[in-house]
């Protein structure tokens, strides 16, 4: 019988803070097996530098306060894509355009999609486009 992967607890801290700040299409890679450098990618996008910045923080602090300091962090200065690295877990956050020209969901697409641990928000119903007037 196959379980389930279950992703690390600060994997799914990552992803509350990431919501916590209202990022944008997040898409859980489940990497073993597939890469030895990480076992998953957690990507997210913000709609502007601004959110951009405020994602990779809510994320970095809220890590920061169980004691989950990054390995690696870049690209916060520029806020095009921000990448924080946690060994077991890569977090990148995007802003669209990078998302778009970077398309790790193509690039890595041996890996599996996960569903993301801490996405329990309903599914909206209204195009983003109504939802805003």
């Amino acid at each position: 019988m196959m379980t389930e992967e279950r992703p690390p607890e600060a994997l799914e801290q990552a992803a509350r803070a990431a919501l916590d700040k209202k990022a944008a299409h997040l898409v859980l890679l489940g990497l073993k097996g597939v890469a030895s450098f990480t076992d998953y990618f957690l990507l997210c996008t913000g709609l502007s530098a601004r959110q951009v910045r405020a994602i990779s923080d809510s994320v970095a602090e809220r890590l920061a306060q169980s004691g989950v300091q990054p390995a690696h962090r870049e690209g916060y200065e520029q806020a095009e894509w921000v990448l924080l690295d946690y060994v077991d877990f890569v977090v990148h956050v995007f802003s669209p355009q990078a998302r778009a020209y970077y398309d790790l969901e193509r690039l890595w697409r041996r890996a599996r999609p996960l569903p993301v641990p801490a996405d329990s928000r309903p599914e909206r119903t209204a195009k983003p486009e109504a939802a805003e007037r």
